[in-house]
């Protein structure tokens, strides 16, 4: 008899009535612990960064020209881009809360349309980061780097504008070959060939008086710090190799630093969204087959509700440390 009330008295505790804790269910529970820890591991992920932004202030890239570009448009809009993204994703976080009170109500129609929504919202995210990615990774002017791992941009020096090294790099006959897989020239230090060669952009900045240096060290405005024409010429001596686009080892933007972080932590993000992809894709088909309906409840789908909102809140703070801050 003393064993049929413990029974019936644990069981109580997780499986519902007066005693259950917090009013939520055993899996509610476990979300929310994974909700803490992986806050936490974010939380470890942006101190870090800022405190190589704060310990390189002076040296940092610039957002506002770096993530300038819209798909299937030409010119620069900073930031523009990033913030469709930010939209899309907090109004897949809407469609989830729609999508979590339609099931409260057990209506199934409106549960699977809001589902299909948040997936598509996902998507496109995911979709526009990759893109994102893709950008930053392939490079929009070219620089040089340093020896000492430092990058060396140009811009014109009657109207300020940034240049790329295809505005003014000089083809030297002889110095670069076709390097087609046939010919076995394909690597330069285990990496494709830059587009221009060390000497083809140099006697370029040389030949072109137009043509002046900017380094990472930023002035007092936050802009890049632009050399004389002397010096500029004086800083080329410094270059040892061409860099286009970024990777985890260059950064034609800047600060290498930067780079590293921004494939970490925003490919951390999109790995959460991704699996949040996932899960949504399954409970959107679960309710389509009406699965809750038949539990006589939606619970799963406000399980994986918490965890998008979760993945929605993080990628605000992401998307405040590289992209505002």
């Amino acid at each position: 008899m003393d064993s049929t009330v413990t029974t019936v008295a644990e069981e109580n505790v997780w499986g519902g009535g007066n005693n259950k804790p917090l009013g939520a269910s055993y899996g509610k529970m476990m979300i929310w612990f994974f909700i803490v820890s992986d806050s936490l591991t974010f939380a470890g992920f942006l101190v870090a960064y800022g405190f190589a932004r704060f310990k390189f202030a002076d040296s940092w890239i610039i957002a506002d020209e770096v993530f300038t570009h819209v798909p299937f448009f030409h010119g620069s809009y900073p930031m523009y881009y990033v913030a469709f993204m930010t939209f899309v994703l907090i109004i897949s976080s809407v469609t989830m809360v729609l999508a979590v009170d339609a099931g409260h109500r057990m209506d199934k129609k409106k549960t699977t349309w809001y589902m299909f929504l948040t997936v598509l919202g996902g998507l496109v995210f995911i979709g526009s980061q990759a893109w994102e990615w893709a950008t930053f990774i392939k490079g929009d002017y070219g620089a040089l780097e340093t020896k000492g791992g430092r990058i060396i941009q140009f811009q014109a020096a009657d109207s300020g504008e940034r240049l790329a090294l295809k505005d003014f790099a000089k083809a030297i006959p002889g110095e670069r070959v076709d390097h087609e897989r046939k010919n076995g020239i394909w690597y330069y230090e285990e990496k494709a060939l830059p587009s221009y060669s060390l000497n083809e952009v140099i006697e370029g900045a040389k030949a072109d008086p137009n043509v002046v240096v900017r380094v990472e060290q930023l002035t007092e405005k936050g802009e890049k710090t632009v050399l004389s024409r002397e010096d500029s010429l004086k800083k080329l001596d410094e270059a040892v190799m061409v860099v286009e686009g970024a990777n985890l080892i260059h950064n034609e933007y800047g600060n290498r630093l930067f780079a590293d972080l921004f494939f970490f932590i925003t490919g951390f993000h999109g790995f959460h969204v991704s699996m949040g992809i996932m899960l949504n894709i399954i409970v959107f088909f679960n309710v389509l087959l009406g699965t809750y309906e038949k539990r006589g409840h939606y619970e799963m789908v406000e399980k994986v509700g918490l965890y998008w909102h979760f993945v929605d809140l993080v990628w605000v703070f992401v998307f405040t440390f590289f992209y505002l801050v």
